[in-house]
């Protein structure tokens, strides 16, 4: 499968983002689809999964109830919806397919969300 990630950009802290993730050749609802992020001079981080299959998400603590993924089977596109951003919600953000929650075996290519204060 192949994943294209889109929708960063500049954003004010508050704001609201939505990231997409388009996947080609495998439909999404094949795998667990996850969002990372990796914030200037730090790991890469887990920020939020989904298997649709079994209707679980999960999320990282620290973007709990502003964080959401959700995908839309017909575009075959998952995306992140990210709320009352913050400025150390700043960082390049990834999806990427696997089959479990712990490997992800592809990945998109990022795209960048910086938040200003």
């Amino acid at each position: 499968v192949q994943l294209q990630a889109s929708g960063g950009g500049l954003v004010q802290a508050g704001g609201s983002l939505r990231l997409s993730c388009a996947a080609s050749g495998r439909t999404v609802s094949s795998y667990h689809m996850g969002w990372f992020r990796q914030a200037p001079g730090k790991e890469r981080e887990f920020v939020a999964a989904g298997n649709w299959s079994g209707g679980r998400t999960y999320y990282a603590v620290s973007v709990r109830g502003r964080f959401t993924i959700s995908r839309d089977n017909a575009k075959n596109t998952v995306y992140l919806q990210i709320n009352s951003l913050k400025p150390e919600d700043t960082a390049i953000y990834y999806c990427a397919a696997g089959d479990s929650w712990l490997k992800y075996t592809y990945w998109g290519q990022g795209t960048l969300v910086t938040v200003s204060s």
